[in-house]
């Protein structure tokens, strides 16, 4: 927990439990996971708390949102040591659609895309669907 709690204070996020919690919860994770993930897996918590702590999360580099067309955003831990952003952390996801796991494939970056002038990007988004090598098996 000291980790986390290092890696919070350098974002300078005040450390609570339940974000203490919530990381390590991600941290556990090799898929992305919902809010209703992480609501299931605290069941005692209040709701609007472990929304807070995600949209910290998200707008201090520590998570990232993933939209892989299930209709439910997914969130995943950002690299540890790198900030997310749109020049820098750009990766794959897979979307299985036998178990519906969403995983980041990060060691397989996604090019730099050059819009027209005139155009701003805010994200990119690159979702690969398919079955994964644990349903593949």
């Amino acid at each position: 927990m000291e980790i986390i709690a290092q890696v919070l204070e350098s974002k300078k996020i005040r450390v609570t439990a339940m974000r203490l919690l919530i990381y390590k919860f991600l941290a556990a994770r090799n898929v992305a996971v919902t809010l209703s993930d992480i609501e299931n897996a605290f069941e005692k918590a209040d709701r609007t708390t472990l929304y807070r702590t995600i949209k910290t999360f998200e707008e201090n580099d520590i998570v990232h949102q993933i939209d892989d067309g299930t209709g439910n955003t997914k969130y995943a831990l950002c690299d540890k040591g790198s900030n997310y952003d749109l020049n820098n952390d750009l990766h794959l996801h897979f979307h299985c659609n036998n178990c519906n796991e969403t995983i980041c494939l990060k060691e397989h970056k996604i090019p730099q895309m050059k819009v027209p002038d005139g155009f701003v990007s805010e994200n990119v988004n690159l979702v690969v669907k398919g079955v994964c090598d644990k349903c593949n098996r």
